[in-house]
């Protein structure tokens, strides 16, 4: 009997939201082109909902370091099969370089990731939304300089309205609201942004229900899109216009 090839699998890090993880898993579903249940990736998750506050280690409000969690599950996703790795969080970027170090299978970079697509898609200056431990440890600054595009943050004011919408409203299984969202978002257009980035995976399901339109760019859209290339399949149904 001839040898199956082994096929690619994706470890999903998850539980950072576990909404967030949900829908990634879902996404990559819809956006695989699929006639037959063989025709899907196959996919491994860790969902350790458990694991402590990222925004809150790295404001150093608490002692509660999340990575060895994440690098007692990224082990043990390699050790059940898992071949790349891919992480719905973007805050958790923040312990990427030593993840990656200590994992022998490839780690999808989310945020560098997405901000080389909203390059291409022509963006000139990128706002960032995002939770204030991503803003703080400086993830999409970085890759933004990185790429040779322009950015900016919300002023503190409209950014405490993104933390309550990640925090008070869609972590607790709530709609957005979005006046206080689209107060951030005018804050950003004011300071010459032509793209935003939904830069916490929260704020992806901001985009599932309100329908957002093509200024967003969206970081789960875009792991989505490199997790099932790096598995060997071509992503349908994703539709980036140019700005």
């Amino acid at each position: 009997m001839a040898q199956t090839e082994k096929r690619p699998v994706l470890g999903i890090l998850g539980g950072l939201g576990p909404a967030a993880s949900c829908y990634l898993y879902q996404m990559l579903i819809d956006h695989t082109p699929a006639k037959r249940d063989q025709d899907h990736i196959d996919v491994v998750i860790s969902s350790r909902a458990s694991t402590p506050d990222r925004t809150a280690f790295i404001k150093g409000e608490s002692k509660e370091d999340p990575f060895a969690i994440m690098e007692q599950d990224g082990k043990s996703l390699v050790a059940y099969g898992a071949t790349v790795l891919a992480i719905p969080c973007n805050t958790a970027h923040y312990f990427y370089d030593r993840l990656a170090a200590a994992l022998p299978v490839p780690v999808l970079n989310m945020p560098r990731l997405t901000v080389e697509k909203a390059k291409a898609l022509g963006c000139r200056k990128l706002g960032i939304l995002a939770t204030e431990g991503t803003l703080l440890a400086g993830t999409y600054q970085l890759m933004c300089e990185q790429a040779g595009i322009a950015w900016a943050a919300p002023e503190p004011e409209y950014q405490k309205n993104v933390t309550s919408v990640i925090y008070d409203q869609i972590k607790q299984g709530q709609r957005a609201d979005m006046a206080q969202f689209g107060a951030a978002v005018h804050d950003l257009k004011r300071q010459g942004c032509d793209m935003a980035v939904l830069g916490c995976t929260e704020l992806s399901l901001v985009k599932r229900d309100e329908h957002l339109g093509p200024f967003f760019i969206d970081s789960t859209e875009v792991l989505c899109e490199a997790a099932l290339r790096a598995c060997g399949v071509e992503p349908i149904g994703f539709a980036h216009t140019p700005v």
